[in-house]
């Protein structure tokens, strides 16, 4: 038997097996590295590497988010409506893979131009990145609801998924700058590329599976009825816009903390890994801590409870004087974020079966499009904010280290105060989630 015909002929019609949930779950891994590797380091490396201004940059990022934004509920209703022999989804991320990760490298290496060059390339390369990334990763995060079918299954089968998360967002984040302190950006680039190359293979061959008997389709709904159900929705609407607000701040956080280390602390760029892995290796073992408290619980309590710690724990960095003490806050702040990794999927998976149950339709794709549309957002604002902090602050590039006082207060309202307002937000937003129940 070929290859396509073993990928078209499974099927799952049970709970998934062990190996498959830990398989599937693989996945989290390289998607989580590339994406908080871009997030984290791509206004940084541009900015302060190759000069390029933070207006120029910031003027690049709301593009990429623009793009990604349209091209997120348009994949997602496209997923729900094509029928192939090998299924709704898994065809979409095998095709995928390798133009995603090509993509990814080449974002960390541009030949040598000019301003305006560089901002060719990375409007052109980062074009290619969001429509891979959107086409992977929306579809694995369609699959999730289909394969695990309970809260109880979701709690548990998210486990591996956000544990291989934040090992990802580890490598991505914290292991990022002492790979290009070691071996420069392209080397970087590479081993990163690679490793994401082997992951999302094996995730793909061991756990993407759909199932037996496919959902009713939603071809029959027209593009507009799709949006006026989702948007119609009274539970999807809170969330969403809660979800837009933990995602804005977190992408502040992490945009913030390279400027953080080297003009607040004083301390050298590969101090970034100690900071971000206090955070990312905290939220490993509160991931178990979370999924523990949503079954006992429901989603909607147990994401209040995870808003509030994180949004307490933020406010610590506006203190710290060295990089050991702005860990110590870290480790607060990976309680909170093993919570909001854990939980906002199974809560969207809540909204997908209460959909279901209304409308007839299993939509997925329509949801977790809406979703990414919505919550792309918040790369755009954290491009503004950083370019108006830096540039309010007086920060200037070409001055090294030497920056004007006002650039350490900008960036420590920039990394704590501004992220508490949104996270304050996204808790009033949950707080009005109406399905107050574990399951429907």
């Amino acid at each position: 038997m070929t290859l396509l015909g073993a990928l078209r002929d499974r099927r799952i019609d049970a709970a998934p097996p062990r190996a498959q949930t830990i398989a599937f779950g693989a996945s989290g891994f390289p998607t989580q590295l590339m994406a908080q590797t871009f997030s984290a380091f791509v206004v940084y490396f541009y900015v302060t590497h190759l000069g390029v201004p933070p207006g120029w940059v910031a003027a690049a990022m709301i593009a990429h988010g623009i793009l990604n934004a349209v091209l997120n509920p348009v994949v997602g209703a496209l997923s729900d409506r094509i029928r192939t022999p090998w299924g709704r989804r898994v065809p979409w991320i095998g095709l995928g893979i390798v133009p995603l990760v090509v993509a990814f490298a080449l974002v960390w290496m541009p030949p040598e131009l000019p301003v305006a060059g560089l901002i060719a390339w990375f409007l052109v390369v980062v074009a290619v990145y969001d429509i891979a990334f959107v086409v992977v990763v929306l579809n694995i995060s369609a699959l999730f609801p289909e394969i695990f079918r309970t809260t109880e299954e979701r709690a548990r089968g998210n486990v591996p998924r956000q544990i291989f998360a934040i090992l990802g967002m580890v490598l991505g984040t914290a292991g990022a700058p002492a790979l290009y302190g070691s071996m420069g950006w392209p080397g970087m680039a590479l081993v990163l590329g690679g490793v994401c190359l082997v992951l999302l293979v094996w995730s793909f061959l061991g756990g993407m599976v759909e199932r037996t008997v496919p959902e009713v389709a939603s071809e029959a709904m027209t593009w507009r009825r799709q949006l006026t159900l989702t948007f119609a929705n009274r539970a999807f609407v809170p969330y969403v816009l809660g979800s837009l607000c933990v995602q804005t701040s977190i992408a502040i956080i992490l945009a913030a903390l390279p400027f953080y280390v080297r003009y607040s602390l004083h301390a050298p760029e590969g101090e970034g890994s100690v900071l971000l892995g206090a955070i990312f290796v905290t939220a490993i073992p509160s991931i178990v801590l979370w999924s523990a408290v949503v079954r006992r619980t429901s989603p909607r309590t147990a994401l209040l409870w995870s808003v509030g710690v994180f949004g307490v724990a933020v406010l610590g960095y506006l203190l710290p004087t060295t990089v050991l003490a702005a860990a110590l806050v870290g480790i607060a702040v990976g309680v909170g974020i093993g919570g909001l990794l854990q939980l906002l999927e199974v809560m969207l998976a809540q909204i997908i079966d209460d959909d279901a149950v209304r409308t007839g339709h299993r939509r997925e794709g329509a949801y977790f499009g809406v979703n990414g549309f919505v919550v792309r957002g918040a790369v755009v604002v954290q491009a503004i904010v950083a370019a108006v902090v830096l540039t309010a602050s007086g920060f200037d590039a070409t001055l090294g280290d030497s920056q004007p006082d006002a650039v350490d207060g900008g960036i420590r309202v920039m990394v704590a105060v501004i992220p508490l307002v949104f996270t304050a937000l996204a808790w009033v937003c949950f707080w009005f989630y109406p399905i107050r129940t574990r399951d429907l």
